[in-house]
This record gives structure tokens, C-alpha cells and sequence, in this order.
């Protein structure tokens, strides 16, 4: 039996060097054929940059290239010659004419050349991957005082997600009859779905026709002064969503969402067992404050386990941590998006957000930067946000006390970045606290205002970029905090404008 070999020492010198992934010949290959026929270069300019080459000459060539191209001109070894300083570049032994030139002469097709800048953008974001896990590394050995770990894992989430999103193959210009097959399959899609929508169902029917559901990348606002219902109507709106989701299993073995959705819901105000209780007390229609105190029933607290075995599985998600900024809230939300995956997401409610700029700063401009960023983040999770909001007291001063856009608290930005702005509406609320004296005429009168406005709701759109504005009447239960649709015999005519 042979001894095995000794080892020896091993020095710096003879240490393997670990380069950075490329491929120079890909980048070689595509350079060529863009040199060869320019119509090379419009198979790649969707995703490719000068950035994304390895070599810093290659980086040049096709940033001259480029900018000749899209300037009408044409781009050979003769043109981009008059760009590229001879001096200041060595090209090992070769000049830079006779580098371009041997470019044209070796490339083959342009048949390859989306493959080739595929490969060529893959590379860079291999690279850019190391850059982030060195930055990681560097920051977390030698961390600033002001800078917790908390901070850290943020920013690294954020710089991952920004990689995973932008420069896609997918990305940039679009065929406009592309965008109209598009618009048809969801049309058609909305005409074979129950109901007839083109967004997710809020699980209220009468909601539903006048949004057409809730469409992704869409900000809604939903608004209201406390006491009108506003966390209620998002929870059942959250609640509906969940325990709708249905899926399909696709061929890479990802999940596609067929009806329903995974929601995601931000309680910054309220605890995620308080919504918990909620939830529950709608779904066994049990009170919630019985809920609280024990106070039950035996049939009622079977109800209870029996509504709060069904929602464990619904894939509904809380985070109720308070006083998040809003880079906070959406390093989260694209965290659950891609461990969980996401199709819906509430945020109660708005003004208990913070904005990156130090306190004591506007706190319009801040509110500003919030709206700002949940349309950006809707957009970049192709989700539907519903943002919950405060109304400022001046709604209390009017006789007529239903919502209107001016009334939105704190800033314009709101309005100008909703896709649709709805306000909560219970003239009940307001009525039962006039009641008058007992016995009176006005008494009399009061009851028979409190019967016909007695569990009702308005839900007012302001505003909505897809459809009409107008108020839904829904019923409203006020003892289980939940929201359903008015009975026929109950129904009013709808209000449009």
C-alpha cells in the first residue's frame, strides 16, 4: 500500500487566484456582431449595459457603440475608431483599430446574440451578488455606532430585492399590440371569474362592481374619522381575500394564485391578537368583548374553536410592530413576498408611519415621502395596498358630516397618489349620540331616523382611476364589527356622480 504524498507548505504565491465570474469570449463574441450588423445591438439594449462587461475596454466599445447607434449613426471598427484613444489603452500587443477589427472579423452570427448578453448579464449579476455579501461582511466587522444590525439586515434585503428587480430581460419598451393581448386575456379572464372582475374580490359584491375589484399595483385609500369602521371593514376585506386564495402549481413548481390571494396586513396600531379577536368574533359572530371577558355560552364557544380551527390555515399574515418608516415597511413586505409570497397588503393606518427625515422636519413633506413610496412599492410588488387613513376634525364642524377629498389629514400627496380614495361613512353613529329627551316629539322623530339608518354603511369613493365615483351602501353589524352586503329588500339606490 502506497504511502499517501506528504504535504508541504504552502505559500501566498501558490494560493489558486479567485477571479470574479466572466466570460470574455461571450463578451468578445456579442461586441463582434453588434460590430458586424448594429441590428445586434436591439437584442440586447432592453437589459444589457455598458456596466455589465467585465473588461473595462469591452465596457467602452459598447458604450460608443451604443450611443452611435441610437444616434442614427453607424457602428464599425472604422467609426468607433475616432472615439477610442490608442494611448490610453493596451490591448496586449495589439492596437486598438487591430483589436476592432479582429472583433468584426472572428464574429460568426448575430443569431446568438441574446444568449450571448443573457450570459453576459448573468455574470454581472454574480458579481454585484459578491459586492453585496462583501459589503455585508465589511459593514457587520466594523459597523458605525448609529448603524444596529437590525439596520443592516434592511439594507442588505434592499439591495438584494433592487438587484432581483431591475435590468430584467422583461424590462423597458413594450409592443403596444403586446399590451393589448395583455388587456384581453385579463378581460377575458375577468368574464369567465366569478363576478365578472378584473382585480381581487373584496368578498362584498356590491364593492366589487363599482371597483371591479382591487387591481394590482393600485393604492387605495381607505379613510375615515374613528369610530366609522375603517380597521373593521379592512380586516373583512383582509379576511375575505384569505380565505378565498386558491392556486395553481406551475411547470418550475411556483405557486400561481387562481382566486383569492396571500395578504399581508401592517397593524401599527392595534396588536395582532386584537385583530385576531376581530377576525374571530366576525366569523363566529360571537361579540367581541364576550370574547374578552369569557363571557359564553357553551354552543357559543364551540362556534369560537370551530371559526378559529378554519382560519389557521388562511394565509393571512400580521406584523404589528409599532413606529416602522416606510423603508422598514417595505423591506418586510418584500421579505414576505419572497419567502410567502403576496397579493394583498393593509396598512392601519398611515399617519403612524415615519419617513426617513429626522424628526421636527414637515411633516408634510414626510407624508409625502410615505404615499410616494406605498404606490412605488405597489408597482414593484405588482400588489394592491390598502392604506388606512385619519380625517382631519373639520368633518365635525359641517351639518353633513360625510368625508370628502379636502378632508384627508395632513397632506395633498395622499390624493394626488391614491388610484382610489374611499371614506367610511355611519350617519348612526352621530345620530345616537343627539338621542333627545324621552316622550318629546323629537324623540319620536329621532327613532324613526335611527330605524332607517340602523346598521348601515356608506362607503364613498372620491376618487377611482378605473371607474365612476359614487357611495355602496353596506350593512354593517357593529357588535362583531363586521361588514356584509345590504339584503335585497334593504337595498337603496346607488348614488353615482
Amino acid at each position: 500500500m502506497s504511502a499517501l504524498p506528504a504535504l508541504k507548505s504552502v505559500g501566498p504565491s501558490d494560493l489558486p487566484f479567485r477571479q470574479a465570474p466572466h466570460n470574455i469570449e461571450a463578451e468578445q463574441a456579442l461586441l463582434g456582431a453588434i460590430l458586424v450588423n448594429n441590428e445586434a445591438f436591439y437584442r440586447v439594449s432592453d437589459f444589457l449595459e455598458p456596466k455589465h462587461f467585465f473588461d473595462p475596454l469591452h465596457q467602452k466599445i459598447h458604450e460608443i457603440s451604443s450611443q452611435l447607434i441610437r444616434a442614427g449613426k453607424i457602428a464599425t471598427p472604422v467609426t468607433l475608431k475616432t472615439f477610442m484613444n490608442d494611448a490610453a489603452i493596451d490591448v496586449g500587443g495589439m492596437t486598438v483599430a487591430q483589436y476592432l477589427g479582429r472583433l468584426a472579423a472572428e464574429a460568426t452570427t448575430i443569431i446568438n446574440a441574446e444568449d450571448y448578453g443573457r450570459a453576459i448579464y448573468d455574470l454581472a449579476i454574480r458579481r454585484n451578488l459578491i459586492l453585496i455579501g462583501e459589503g455585508m461582511v465589511n459593514v457587520a466587522y466594523d459597523a458605525p455606532v448609529d448603524m444596529p444590525p437590525r439596520q443592516q439586515i434592511e439594507d442588505a434585503e434592499k439591495s438584494l430585492f433592487e438587484l432581483a428587480e431591475t435590468g430584467r430581460y422583461d424590462g423597458g419598451f413594450r409592443r403596444f399590440t403586446d399590451a393589448m393581448a395583455r388587456a384581453l386575456d385579463m378581460a377575458a379572464a375577468a368574464y369567465q371569474r366569478d363576478g365578472k372582475l378584473s382585480g381581487i374580490s373584496t368578498g362584498l359584491s356590491d364593492l366589487d362592481q363599482r371597483l371591479g375589484g382591487l387591481q394590482h399595483s393600485d393604492l387605495v385609500i381607505l379613510a375615515g374619522r374613528p369610530g366609522m369602521g375603517k380597521t373593521a371593514l379592512a380586516t373583512n376585506i383582509a379576511f375575505n381575500i384569505a380565505k378565498a386564495y386558491t392556486f395553481e402549481v406551475e411547470p418550475d413548481g411556483t405557486h400561481k394564485t387562481t382566486n383569492g390571494g396571500i395578504v399581508g396586513f401592517f397593524s401599527l396600531e392595534m396588536s395582532a391578537d386584537q385583530l385576531a379577536t376581530r377576525i374571530v368574533a366576525e366569523q363566529a359572530a360571537i361579540p367581541s368583548y364576550k370574547i374578552r371577558r369569557g363571557d359564553m355560552r357553551e354552543d357559543e364557544f364551540y362556534k369560537l374553536t370551530q371559526a378559529a380551527q378554519e382560519i389557521q390555515s388562511l394565509p393571512l399574515y400580521i406584523d404589528d410592530t409599532g413606529g416602522l418608516s416606510i423603508v422598514q415597511l417595505a423591506a418586510r413586505a418584500r421579505r414576505l413576498k419572497r419567502q410567502r409570497g403576496l397579493d394583498f397588503m393593509v396598512v392601519d393606518y398611515l399617519q403612524l408611519l415615519s419617513g426617513s427625515s429626522k424628526k421636527g422636519e414637515n411633516r408634510v413633506q414626510e407624508l409625502t415621502e410615505i404615499t410616494t413610496g406605498l404606490k412605488a412599492l405597489a408597482k414593484e410588488l405588482h400588489v394592491p395596498i390598502m392604506a388606512l387613513s385619519q380625517l382631519s376634525r373639520q368633518v365635525e364642524n359641517r351639518d353633513d358630516k360625510r368625508p370628502q377629498l379636502s378632508d384627508l389629514r395632513e397632506s395633498g400627496s395622499i390624493e394626488q397618489d391614491a388610484d382610489a380614495v374611499m371614506f367610511v361613512f355611519r350617519e348612526e353613529y352621530y345620530l345616537k349620540n343627539k338621542e333627545p329627551k324621552p316622550g318629546t316629539e323629537e324623540h319620536l322623530k329621532w327613532q324613526t331616523d335611527m330605524a332607517q339608518v340602523h346598521g348601515r354603511a356608506e362607503v364613498i369613493i372620491g376618487k377611482q382611476r378605473h371607474g365612476p365615483t359614487g357611495t355602496v351602501m353596506l350593512q354593517f353589524e357593529d357588535s362583531v364589527t363586521r361588514f356584509s352586503d345590504l339584503a335585497d329588500a334593504d337595498r337603496l339606490p346607488e348614488r353615482f356622480e
